[in-house]
């Protein structure tokens, strides 16, 4: 009795065996797998993949060919199991052939799509801010960063100006806009390289081109500063304003409008007005509101004011933050002195300080002549515009307390010796003499120049010292300044010239020894300053001495027109 049974291996084909009979054993080989195409769906210009089995070893651009709607696609890598390829411009949808020799081989159906611009955002836009482009088939990326690949580079362009992106996906695009761009249509462009005609690398790049979708792009608008207390002077930098200000054009900070001081077609100049707050600078022109940036209203703060107390003419320095800058509107007749006076000022004991310097986190003062005791008080001017934006309906004060300063008189108690030869040292003792104050000489050129030449008429101007000691009017070197102590040296300012030492001795043999201290005040109008004015104090009587003078002969060979060459 036969028998027969069926048995299923793995790897081989069913086999039947029969018992008694000689055993037949029939093995078919495995079939090739089927070439595919993968992406399915892609753009001109990008890369496919083609995954199969048999496509053997790459030979020539001649015998090895891969063709995408019969139009022949460039040859990126070729491998037995795979082969990667450039979908070409002209390329439309279609069958995707791979051929070797003669051999064909169908690895499916690729579809081509093209790229599709379904939005702009936004419409409006400056220079150097960003712009996204919504759509379709952008492709998964914009490819290599060289702009000079043989395979081109997918990019966008605004108007005639090209732009690498920021962000690519196959929907959305980010582009920052060059400051070069203007107004005109934006286009998505894919990239695409062919073979040449023998199939061999390259064609010149060409591209596919997007719907076109317009973009305005605006000019760019500067503000300057964007932060400080109300009164604050803001400028707008940019271009197009028109050459005066329109009967609607506004500025506002924070939704309240501001006082335009100045109008041009590149500049707007505008202070910020005592309501302002936190919040949108917004710009308005020809009916059409623009938001150009956020301003930051900040309140003024004194964190101290150093001395509490001193006599007239002392640098009073008031330290904080958000004081602001100095707006300016009168300045001072000596060159020398870098203040200002205006809606900005100061006052101590309710008298005007003659300001020096102001900055945000730090103000100087000079303590006026007319100086009282009382309140130290930041006075900061603000504008209230008219109802069409024009400065100025009125003017109001932001009003803030720094502290209590004590006016101090100064006081001699006593001085010694009261009598001595040239350069001997004098100390005169009291109180309140407050701080030594004295420009140097070296930063007034013609004080420097002169004294180089020894010229007699070399004289300290009177708004250049403001502390001095003089014996018989003549300003004697100070040596040191204390506020309880005072050393200076016996002057001989008139030694050169003279030509006999009795007439010098006899000149200056006894006088008054005096102690100084000079300051202005503001002008009625608000403007500095008035001529300067002096607190004297006269300790007593000094007698100079005749010693520590040089014999005769010095005084014949040191003046101007004596012969120094023996």
């Amino acid at each position: 009795m036969s028998q027969f049974m069926n048995i299923v291996v793995t790897g081989v084909s069913t086999m039947t065996l029969c018992a008694g009979l000689t055993i037949g054993l029939s093995m078919a080989a495995p079939a090739p797998s089927a070439p595919e195409v993968h992406p399915a769906t892609t753009v001109p210009g990008a890369t496919v993949a083609i995954g199969g089995k048999g496509f053997g070893t790459f030979r020539s651009v001649q015998v090895n060919r891969v063709t995408v709607g019969g139009i022949p696609a460039l040859i990126q890598r070729w491998e037995s199991d795979l082969i990667e390829v450039k979908v070409p411009f002209h390329a439309r949808s279609g069958p995707v052939e791979v051929m070797v020799g003669k051999k064909r081989m169908a690895a499916g159906t690729l579809t081509v799509v093209q790229p599709t611009i379904t939005a702009v955002t936004p419409e409006e836009i400056e220079p150097g801010h960003i712009v996204q482009i919504t759509g379709l088939h952008f492709g998964a990326t914009a490819g290599p960063r060289d702009p000079n690949t043989m395979f081109g580079v997918n990019d966008v362009k605004i108007g005639d100006v090209v732009v690498r992106p920021r962000r690519w996906k196959d929907d959305i695009i980010e582009v920052e806009v060059p400051t070069n761009a203007a107004s005109g249509d934006v286009v998505v462009r894919l990239a695409s390289s062919d073979p040449l005609p023998d199939g061999s690398c390259c064609a010149p790049v060409q591209h596919t081109v997007s719907n076109a979708v317009p973009l305005k792009v605006i000019p760019s608008i500067r503000v300057d500063p964007v932060s400080g207390p109300v009164g604050t002077k803001v400028v707008f930098f940019g271009q197009g304003f028109g050459a005066a200000k329109g009967s609607g054009d506004t500025v506002t900070f924070g939704g309240h409008r501001a006082a335009i001081a100045q109008w041009s077609d590149h500049t707007i100049v505008v202070h910020l007005p005592m309501d302002a707050e936190t919040g949108p600078i917004a710009l308005t022109m020809q009916g059409r509101e623009r938001t150009v940036g956020t301003f930051t209203v900040h309140t003024p703060r004194v964190t101290g004011v150093t001395p509490s107390s001193a006599p007239i003419g002392t640098l009073l320095r008031i330290s904080g933050e958000h004081f602001g800058f100095y707006s300016e509107s009168g300045t001072t007749p000596y060159a020398f002195m870098d203040f200002n006076t205006g809606e900005n000022r100061v006052e101590i004991g309710g008298v005007p300080a003659v300001i020096y310097r102001w900055q945000d986190d730090r103000i100087d003062v000079w303590v006026p002549f007319s100086a009282k005791s009382g309140p130290v008080m930041i006075y900061r001017g603000a504008p209230k515009p008219n109802s069409d934006g024009s400065c100025c309906a009125a003017k109001e004060v932001l009003k803030t307390e720094a502290g209590f300063f004590t006016l101090v008189t100064p006081k001699i108690d006593s001085y010694s010796p009261q009598s001595g030869g040239l350069d001997e040292l004098v100390t005169i003792k009291g109180s309140g003499f407050g701080s030594f104050l004295k420009t140097a000489e070296h930063a007034d050129l013609r004080l420097n120049q002169g004294a180089y030449k020894r010229r007699e008429d070399i004289e300290l101007g009177e708004n250049v010292s403001r502390t001095e000691v003089l014996f018989s009017n003549i300003a004697a070197q100070v040596m040191s300044w204390a506020d309880t102590e005072i050393v200076v040296r016996v002057p001989h300012r008139h030694l050169y010239g003279l030509g006999k030492r009795n007439e010098f001795f006899n000149e200056l043999a006894t006088g008054s020894l005096v102690v100084r201290r000079g300051s202005w005040d503001v002008q009625p109008d608000g403007t500095c300053c008035t001529p300067k004015k002096w607190l004297t104090l006269e300790a007593g009587t000094f007698t100079i001495e005749a010693k520590g003078m040089p014999d005769s002969s010095y005084f014949d060979k040191n003046r101007p027109d004596a012969d120094t060459s023996q």
